[in-house]
C-alpha cells in the first residue's frame, strides 16, 4: 500500500515548479489526463486476466506501461516531444474507432479532445509520472484512498471554477441516492453530471443492494447516463466512472443538455426512470438557449431550464431528486409557472431544507432537496400535499467547513422518519423539524414554496457571507426578470412589425 495522500502532495509541489502550469485549473487538468492513462492501464491489466482475447484501443507504444512505467525511461526534451508530437495527436485524432475496441477508443478520444500538456519541463514531467506510478489502482486500499483524494481534487476544481458550479458534498449525494433507491435495471440520468458524484453514488448503491451475479453487473452498467458541457469536469467524470468499474463510459456525454435539442423534440425513448442532479444555480445560459424551450418557460436562468427538462425527461412513475436554492422556492414569474407544472404533473412529496454552510466555502446560498415522482395524466393533478423536513445541525455544530463537512450519518433522522410513497408516507408524523402543507394553501400562496418551519419562531441572520450570497442571488433573479421583459418586448415588437 502506498501513501496516496503524500504522493498527491508531492505531485502538486513538482507541478508548481513548472513554468507552463498556471493556476489550479491547469494543474488539475494536467493531473487528470495523466492519472487517466495510469488508471486505464491498471484496469487493462485486470481485463487481460479476465478476457483471453482482449485488444487494447491504444497502440502498444502509447500504453502507459510502455512509455511511462520505467522510472529510468524517457525524460527531458525527449519525453516532452513524445507527449506533444506522438501521444496527444494520436489520442485526439488517430485512434481506430472500429472493431471490438472501437467504443473504448471513443472514450479515450473524448477525454483527450480538449486536454493539453501544460507542463514545459520534460524532467519535471518524468518526476510526476514516477510519483503516479507509485499508486496501484488494482490495489483495493490504494483505490479507496485515491477516492478520498479524488474528492479533494474535485473540491479544488470548484474553488477554481465559476459561480454556481459547486461540488456536491458526498453526504448529500449519498442521502439522495439512498432515498430515491434506484433499482438494478432502472435507468439513471444526471443531466448536469459535473464530475460524476451522483452517478458514482448510484453505482455504489446498486452494487451494494442489487448486484448478485455477473449478469447483474452488466445490467447495471447499461443504466448509468450523464451529460456535462465543460471539458474538465467531463474528463473527471469519465475517469471517476472507470475508477468505479464502468470500463466503457460512452454514456457520459460531453454536451450541454440544455442546447442538445429543442425541448419539444424529447420523446418517450429519451425518458428515464431516475434523475438525480444538482444543476448549476445562480448562472445564466448564453443567448439563444432559452429559445429551445416553450415560451412559458423561456429564461436564461440555468437551474430553471434544467428543472423544466427534468420534468419532461422523467417516465411516468419515474422518481427524481434535485438540489435547488431558496430562490427557486419563492421566485415568481416563470418560476411560478414551472412550480405549478411540477405540482400538477408530479407528486412533490418532500422538500428537505438544508442548513447554511452545506456548500461552504463555495457559497452561502441556502439550498433544498426536492423529491418528486412523475404521474401519468390519469393521476394528475399529482401533488396533494408537501412534507417539509428542516435538517438540523448536529449537536454542538453551528456551521460546516472544509475540516468539518456534513456527514451522511446526520441524515439518519430523516431516513427513520421517511416511510414509503406506496402508502402515501402514512407513517410520517409532524415533529419540531417536519411539517405538512396542503396544495390548497400552496396555490393560495401563488405557488411560493418557501414555507418556514412553523415550530420555530422567525429567525434573522446577520451573517455577512449569507447576506452577500442572498444579495447576489437576488441580483441574478432581477437580471432574469430583465431578460424575460426584454424577450416579451422583442416578441411584441416583432409581431407589430
Amino acid at each position: 500500500m502506498s501513501n496516496v495522500s503524500g504522493i498527491i502532495k508531492s505531485i502538486q509541489d513538482i507541478m508548481r515548479k513548472d513554468v507552463g502550469v498556471d493556476g489550479d485549473a491547469q494543474r488539475i487538468s494536467q493531473l487528470v489526463w495523466m492519472f487517466f492513462l495510469k488508471i486505464y492501464d491498471d484496469r487493462e491489466e485486470e481485463i487481460e486476466l479476465l478476457e483471453d482475447n482482449y485488444h487494447s484501443p491504444l497502440p502498444e507504444h502509447l500504453r502507459w506501461r510502455n512509455w511511462a512505467a520505467n522510472p529510468e525511461g524517457r525524460t527531458g526534451e525527449e519525453l516532452n516531444s513524445f507527449i506533444n508530437n506522438e501521444l496527444f495527436p494520436t489520442l485526439k485524432d488517430k485512434l481506430s474507432l472500429q472493431g471490438d475496441s472501437g467504443q473504448r477508443a471513443v472514450v479515450i478520444r473524448n477525454i483527450f479532445e480538449d486536454a493539453y500538456n501544460y507542463m514545459k519541463s520534460g524532467t519535471l514531467i518524468r518526476q510526476v509520472i514516477n510519483k503516479i506510478c507509485e499508486i496501484d489502482f488494482n490495489n483495493t486500499q490504494d483505490r479507496h484512498t485515491f477516492g478520498s483524494i479524488y474528492e479533494q481534487i474535485l473540491k479544488d476544481l470548484q474553488s477554481a471554477g465559476n459561480a454556481g458550479e459547486f461540488y456536491t458534498p458526498r453526504a448529500v449525494t449519498q442521502f439522495i441516492v439512498n432515498r430515491v433507491d434506484p433499482k438494478l435495471t432502472e435507468t439513471v440520468l444526471d443531466p448536469a453530471c459535473g464530475t460524476g458524484g451522483f452517478l458514482a453514488c448510484t453505482i455504489d448503491h446498486k452494487r451494494a443492494s442489487y448486484v448478485k451475479a455477473a449478469k447483474d453487473e452488466k445490467a447495471l452498467q447499461k443504466t448509468i447516463n450523464g451529460v456535462e458541457k465543460k471539458a474538465l469536469p467531463h474528463m473527471l467524470c469519465t475517469t471517476n466512472m472507470i475508477l468505479h468499474g464502468i470500463d466503457t463510459p460512452t454514456q457520459i456525454k460531453h454536451e450541454n443538455m440544455l442546447s442538445r435539442r429543442p425541448y419539444k423534440d424529447y420523446g418517450n425513448k429519451d425518458r428515464v426512470d431516475i434523475i438525480v442532479t444538482n444543476p448549476p444555480f445562480g448562472g445564466m445560459e448564453e443567448d439563444g438557449i432559452e429559445n429551445q424551450f416553450p415560451a412559458t418557460y423561456r429564461t436564461r436562468e440555468t437551474a430553471d431550464l434544467f428543472m423544466a427538462l427534468v420534468i419532461k425527461l422523467l417516465k411516468n412513475h419515474g422518481r427524481a431528486a434535485v438540489v435547488l436554492p431558496d430562490g427557486f422556492l419563492f421566485g415568481e414569474g416563470m418560476k411560478t409557472r414551472l412550480k405549478q407544472e411540477l405540482l400538477e404533473k408530479c407528486n412533490l412529496h418532500t422538500i428537505v431544507r438544508l442548513p447554511n454552510g452545506v456548500f461552504n466555502p463555495y457559497t452561502g446560498i441556502k439550498t433544498n432537496i426536492l423529491f418528486f415522482t412523475k404521474k401519468p395524466e390519469s393521476e394528475q393533478p399529482a401533488t396533494q400535499h408537501i412534507w417539509y423536513y428542516e435538517h438540523p445541525y448536529p449537536e454542538g455544530v453551528t456551521s460546516y467547513n472544509k475540516t468539518k463537512p456534513m456527514r451522511f450519518e446526520e441524515f439518519q433522522t430523516e431516513i427513520d422518519w421517511w416511510g414509503a410513497e406506496e402508502d402515501g408516507f402514512s407513517v410520517r408524523q409532524e415533529t419540531e423539524h417536519a411539517w405538512k402543507v396542503g396544495i390548497e394553501d400552496i396555490a393560495a400562496r401563488n405557488y411560493n414554496l418557501d414555507i418556514k418551519n412553523p415550530h420555530i419562531g422567525e429567525q434573522v441572520s446577520y451573517d455577512p457571507e449569507e447576506l452577500l450570497a442572498e444579495y447576489q442571488q437576488q441580483q441574478g433573479e432581477i437580471q432574469a426578470l430583465r431578460d424575460q421583459l426584454k424577450n416579451i418586448l422583442s416578441d411584441a415588437l416583432s409581431g407589430a412589425n
